[in-house]
């Protein structure tokens, strides 16, 4: 009897050990994938895009907007972001700054024009809804390796297209979100879709990235974002309608007082 169970353990300390080199590998291939996704999306300078937000309800009922944003990546830092929406009137001149960082928690502000007033959006808010959207903050915040926490979950078909599929667990403990699986096409390292799942475990809201473009002859963005919440059915899509880049803003183009001076 010994025998048999000294052997039942040899046997089970083996499938353990071979169990936890598979973990390994897998959250290093993770690590690499994403490491990859982050090279080829580098030196891209600065950009200013005009965007179209389409709002939906759960009845169906949409409502459009219209909005500009300005980008700038920040040499070993995350990139900053100003978002000014133009119509309709109710929110016209409300502006968006986003400060992302690498390694410490993002900064961001709303101004309010009805208010004339600079709000701070606090880490424990920012996986609330952005502008009524089913973006939440956080969402608006760059894709920075040291935010996440990775794992390699193996290849799968989406849409006839083999991708790498991706685990991401945000490391803030104010994330609104205990984990994200992210398909990427294995050519360009470019998401195809996400999901997103909220702090119970449970899958909240999808989002789709399509009519991907190539930029100065290496980046490619998507003209479609489509985020669709699963719980509310709620949806709302973000189409680019023109993009350019090299515009030289600068560091001095992304503080407080251009939010309210925002045209």
């Amino acid at each position: 009897m010994s025998t048999i169970i000294s052997t039942l353990l040899v046997a089970g300390s083996t499938i353990i050990a071979m169990t936890n080199t598979f973990a390994i590998a897998n959250e290093e291939q993770g690590i690499t994938i994403a490491t990859k996704r982050k090279q080829l999306d580098s030196g891209w300078g600065d950009s200013q895009a005009s965007m179209t937000m389409l709002l939906t309800n759960a009845n169906g009922d949409t409502s459009e907007r219209h909005l500009r944003m300005k980008m700038l990546e920040v040499e070993n830092d995350g990139d900053k972001g100003l978002t000014i929406f133009d119509t309709p009137l109710d929110v016209k001149g409300t502006a968006f700054l986003n400060f992302s960082h690498a390694t410490e928690a993002d900064e961001q502000w709303l101004y309010l024009p009805a208010l004339k007033r600079v709000k701070r959006i606090a880490s424990k808010n920012k996986s609330g809804p952005f502008m009524g959207s089913e973006f939440a903050y956080e969402d608006l915040s760059s894709f920075e390796l040291a935010k996440y926490q990775f794992n390699y979950l193996g290849e799968q078909m989406l849409d006839n297209q083999s991708t790498f599929l991706l685990e991401q667990i945000p490391v803030d403990k104010n994330s609104g979100y205990t984990k994200q699986h992210v398909w990427l096409d294995k050519l360009h390292y470019q998401p195809l879709k996400v999901e997103y799942y909220d702090r119970k475990g449970a899958l909240l809201k999808t989002l789709t990235l399509r009519d991907y473009q190539m930029h100065l002859g290496k980046f490619w963005r998507a003209h479609t974002l489509e985020m669709d919440n699963v719980q509310t059915h709620k949806a709302t899509r973000l189409t680019t309608e023109s993009l350019e880049f090299s515009q030289g803003l600068a560091i001095s183009d992304f503080n407080q007082a251009s939010l309210q001076r925002a045209r």
